[in-house]
């Protein structure tokens, strides 16, 4: 039924005692991963201790510290992020830890991608204790099977048109994606959830679709992208889908401009992680944006993204001020 438990979620026994390695550039995925080791661990002991800690910043007496019980509660859930950065003389000591873990701590560690730190990975991986959780950037063609999936978290279904659509209007940002499911399968209980239903709440004028307002912005129509923005927040459009379409704008501009030449349409499309039929789009906008201008604009979405997840006071003055900003940089780009 809608609202059980999703079916990943780790019981206390598969993170207590054991090494969780969770690998790979899709953040939100990455931090979902964190969120249940850590949802396990509370359900276990509601005082269990969380600590955390940079793995640039990490020695033997910091990890000691970070995986000792203490006068609280001998349970601890410890997360290390930016594996990727472990000090060299640091690496024998957390090695040794991963292969006889305490049984009273959950340890993650988290490694953001790319090469640095590889030999380390292949180390961890052969440790009996140690649980990989992958979290790979997904293709643009993938994005309808993560809607699918999220349903299915909730206990939900939607028809795969419905999934399409629903990538078409909120963009790429997974974690968009995933507020949107959750909202429509809490919305709609019980129901196999159509493409109608996705129209109904991110469809048509009344409900101006994000991606609408970034495109605009993008394309430096800033009158069209304000008036599209107000017909949003008037149509109950939640701004984290604002900010998240215009990070999804942003990478796939970046993506398009350093795209290698003489490519088909279908290859290009798949480089730059986007439906073909958004290319054009790109190649319209791409025109107006320099490289210093578009990571100008990559700074401003990630700002106002911080100011509206930080309970900004006028969700609506950050974003209009975020319209205004990346139109202004793409008419000067």
């Amino acid at each position: 039924m809608a609202g059980s438990p999703p079916p990943d979620v780790p019981g206390p026994a598969d993170v207590l005692g054991r090494v969780t390695l969770v690998t790979g550039k899709e953040e939100y995925l990455s931090e979902r991963t964190v969120a249940a080791v850590r949802a396990a661990v509370r359900a276990f002991d509601p005082e269990a201790e969380l600590a955390e800690s940079p793995a640039g910043d990490l020695t033997l007496a910091t990890f000691g510290e970070l995986a000792a019980p203490s006068l609280f509660s001998s349970i601890r859930c410890v997360v290390v992020r930016g594996l990727e950065n472990l000090p060299e003389e640091s690496v024998d000591g957390l090695l040794a830890y991963a292969a006889a873990p305490a049984e009273e701590v959950a340890l993650v560690l988290v490694h953001g991608g790319g090469p640095r730190g590889s030999g380390v990975l292949t180390k961890l991986r052969k440790l009996k204790p140690v649980t990989e959780i992958k979290s790979a950037e997904l293709k643009a063609s993938e994005l309808p099977g993560f809607v699918t999936a999220e349903a299915r978290r909730h206990g939900a279904r939607i028809d795969a048109d419905a999934a399409r659509a629903l990538v078409e209007a909120i963009g790429q940002d997974l974690r968009g994606l995933a507020s949107a499911a959750s909202q429509l399968t809490h919305d709609f209980p019980g129901e196999t959830l159509s493409v109608e239903r996705v129209k109904q709440y991110f469809g048509g004028r009344a409900e101006a679709k994000s991606f609408v307002v970034a495109d605009a912005a993008f394309a430096g129509r800033r009158q069209a992208a304000l008036e599209e923005l107000r017909w949003a927040i008037d149509g109950g459009t939640p701004p984290v889908l604002v900010t998240s379409a215009f990070a999804g704008s942003a990478r796939g501009l970046a993506r398009f401009k350093t795209a290698p030449g003489r490519m088909s349409e279908g290859d290009l499309a798949r480089e730059v992680g986007v439906p073909p039929w958004k290319l054009r789009t790109l190649r319209d906008q791409a025109r107006g944006w320099s490289e210093a201008g578009l990571s100008r604009a990559i700074r401003a979405v990630a700002q106002a993204d911080a100011d509206i997840k930080g309970a900004a006071s006028d969700a609506s003055y950050t974003l209009e001020r975020l319209v205004l900003t990346i139109a202004g940089l793409r008419e000067r780009g």
